[in-house]
């Protein structure tokens, strides 16, 4: 895969999506966040990595997050709210797609600093890279899944999927790595013919 299949930058009404790398990020600073920022527990609670204790482990997020991309198995990119709104210019989180090529399909993630939830950043995120998955990628399906006891996320989730077609799939048993346990995941996917009959 050619490193150009992504695009390095992505605007929205109100966010930056900026490709995630050492050129756009400085490591020390999202080592702060990843570890020490405010809320992060919170943040963390419902996703599989735990607040990241050593500098060393951001270097190898962000190196992986690279190798992906040149890899062209998945996009990650760190999101800023653009001008005119609280925090403009800051890393609020990170978001993605994981591409399935085998399968045409692509997987939604992200995780925000607990300051910038509530805002709709989620759903605005989800359409661009939906808008990514579908007319650029010409994939056939996205998914996206939460811990069954996020309701956070689950709100958040049922918001943009219903919104381009999509429908909730169900509970994927003993599916994820959490901690010590494996948890539950609730999945939810958006079909190509959906997305093109919601726009």
């Amino acid at each position: 895969m050619a490193s150009g299949l992504f695009p390095e930058r992505i605007e929205t009404d109100r966010l930056g999506l900026s490709r995630l790398s050492r050129d756009t990020v400085d490591p020390l600073e999202l080592y702060r966040i990843c570890s020490a920022d405010e809320g992060i527990e919170e943040v963390t609670r419902y996703t599989p990595w735990d607040p990241h204790s050593t500098v060393k482990e951001t270097a190898e997020f962000l190196d992986g997050c690279e190798k992906r991309w040149e890899d062209g198995e998945g996009a990650t990119y760190v999101i800023r709210p653009g001008a005119g709104e609280e925090g403009a210019g800051e890393i609020a989180g990170v978001c993605g797609l994981t591409l399935d090529w085998d399968r045409r399909s692509a997987r939604l993630g992200i995780w925000l600093r607990r300051r910038f939830w509530g805002r709709g950043y989620s759903g605005e995120r989800a359409a661009a890279l939906l808008d990514l998955a579908f007319d650029r990628l010409d994939l056939e399906l996205v998914s996206v899944t939460h811990h069954v006891e996020n309701e956070r996320s689950r709100a958040a989730i049922e918001r943009y999927v219903s919104a381009h077609g999509g429908r909730r799939e169900g509970t994927l048993r003993n599916w994820v790595p959490y901690g010590e346990g494996v948890a539950d995941e609730v999945r939810y996917s958006i079909s190509r013919e959906e997305y093109d009959k919601s726009g």
